[in-house]
Order: C-alpha cells, then structure tokens, then sequence
C-alpha cells in the first residue's frame, strides 16, 4: 500500500446485497484473523453512512468482505477510490466485469478460454419458451453464491416458472455436465484444484451450510486438467483485470477429456467463511488465515 504499513483495518461486512448472511460470515472470520496478524480491526456493516462511518474511523485500509451487488459490483470500489481509502481485492473495473457474467463470458472467449452457449434475455421470455434447446440453466446475470439458480433438464417439456425475486433480464446457459472444480489465484500465483463433491446442485445450501458439500484437494484429476485449470485461472485473472484474489470455477466433462473443461465464472470477493474453498486451497499450500488475510491487507490500495 504505497510503501505504507497498515495498521488500523477496516472489514466492510453485510451490506444490502442477497448475499449479505454470508458477507457477514465472512467479515468476522477475516476481522478476527487479522486480530491475529497484530492489526487493529473496526468491524463495519456497510449500510448508506458507510462512508461517514469510514470518515469517522479512518482507517489505514479497508478490508472488502462484501459479496454480491454493491460490494462486488465496482459500486463500494468506486465510493473508496473517491475518497482515496486503499482496499484489499479487485478494482472497480475488474470488480463490475467478472459479476457481469455475460460480460465476463465476452472477455474469456475474447482470451481463448472455453465457455458454453449463453444469452441474456427478458425473464418473461426465459418463462414463455424454451430459449435453448434443454438442458439449460437459468440465472441471474449479476448475482454469486449460486442465488437463484435453475435447471432445465434434458427433454423437460415446460420452460420454468421463475420467482418474482429474479432480475427482469436473465442468463441463459447450455448445462455443462461433468465434475465440479475450482482454483484460486493469489498475488498472481495459482493455487491448488479443488473437486467439489455434492448430492445435486452447488446451490447456495450446499456451499455454505456445514456438510453441504465434500472438497477434495488436490483433485484427483489427471495432470494435464489440473495444470489447465490452474493455467485457465491464471489467464481468466489476468484477462478481467483481477487483483490480489480471484477464483475461476469449472465444470469438466471427463468422457471428452480436455476438450470437456469449461469456465464457469470468476469470483474477485471468494467466500472466507469456515467451509470456503479459497482459505482450504491456501492452507493446502502453506498459507495460514491469518497469513492469507495479511497478505490481501498489505497488498491494499487505491487506483487498482
């Protein structure tokens, strides 16, 4: 951060977002690890005074801990670059891109990476017929944590009927069968692949409930898909402009072998609750929480 310790660290939490139970999660993990690290730490609920409330603070740096829209979005981004506070993750460019998944769909093909066949389309035209050819899936375009995710299975003769909740546009995606895997980056190094083993769908219970889900880390994949979804991780996070932490997720189809590895999404605010992938895959490769928290800390900045 310029040259300049931090020490007084604000963790931004909550927020208005779908995801705000998990962004708290997440925040009071991070805030207690940093704790840890030596630093002094103001938890702070990110409601409309967020940026009084920082004023009156005065941190050294802001922690983001903020998921979903407005934390995630290059929204909270834009606010501390106005005002000149260094935060931790990505910038407000890279922060709007990868929660834009259509837009981040266009950057990943642009860079050779391999996705599925998608459009964005009017909700009510997502419920009047089949957009795609079944099966598909059907989300919104700028949510995470899977929110609001269904799928349209294989000769289903109806298209769905989607909650009021869902955003008057939605994605609509070829279903991408296979095995779920996913890699982090950090400070421009890619960590470990890990298998993410379900009962269904890596829906939002499944990926934040305690047993929701089984991690297998290292994946038991053969050498040339580990190496390509490290590499794959690598390009997606350089190709949307990350910093600091991002993590791509994949589904692989073994039957067709390489050519069976699509991206997903990638994810620049990664969950840091106490069943989330990215702090397992850095404590696999020797980073502690605190360790991991420090390094996103002292990486803090404006202009990112």
């Amino acid at each position: 951060m310029s040259g300049r310790t931090p020490q007084h660290v604000a963790v931004l939490m909550g927020g208005p977002s779908s995801e705000r139970e998990v962004s708290l999660s997440t925040g009071r993990g991070c805030a207690d690890a940093l704790r840890e690290a030596g630093y002094q730490v103001t938890e702070l609920d990110a409601g409309p005074d967020v940026v009084a409330r920082l004023q009156q603070i005065a941190p050294d740096a802001v922690f983001n801990a903020l998921h979903g829209r407005w934390g995630e979005d290059g929204a909270i981004q834009g606010l501390l670059e106005w005002h000149r506070i260094p935060y931790t993750h990505s910038g407000v460019l890279a922060s709007a891109t990868a929660l834009d998944k259509a837009r981040t769909k266009d950057i990943y093909r642009a860079a050779g990476l391999p996705v599925v066949e998608s459009r964005i389309v009017p909700k009510a035209h997502a419920m009047a017929r089949h957009v795609l050819p079944p099966p598909y899936v059907v989300k919104p375009n700028n949510e995470g944590s899977s929110v609001g995710i269904y799928i349209v299975a294989e000769g289903a003769n109806a298209p769905p009927q989607l909650a009021e909740t869902m955003p008057a546009e939605v994605m609509v995606e070829t279903y991408a069968p296979g095995r779920e895997l996913t890699c982090t980056v950090l400070m421009d190094r890619a960590l470990t692949v890990t298998e993410i083993h379900t009962d269904g769908w890596y829906d939002y219970a499944a990926k934040y409930e305690t047993g929701g889900s089984r991690h297998t880390l290292p994946a038991d994949v053969p050498a040339d898909i580990f190496a390509a979804c490290r590499s794959y991780a690598m390009r997606a996070h350089k190709a949307l402009g990350c910093r600091s932490l991002s993590r791509t997720d994949f589904r692989w189809d073994e039957a067709r072998g390489l050519d069976g590895l699509i991206l997903l999404e990638t994810n620049t605010q990664p969950g840091m609750t106490p069943t989330s992938l990215t702090p397992e895959q850095a404590a696999h490769d020797g980073i502690d929480f605190a360790g991991l928290c420090r390094q996103l800390v002292e990486d803090a900045s404006c202009d990112r």
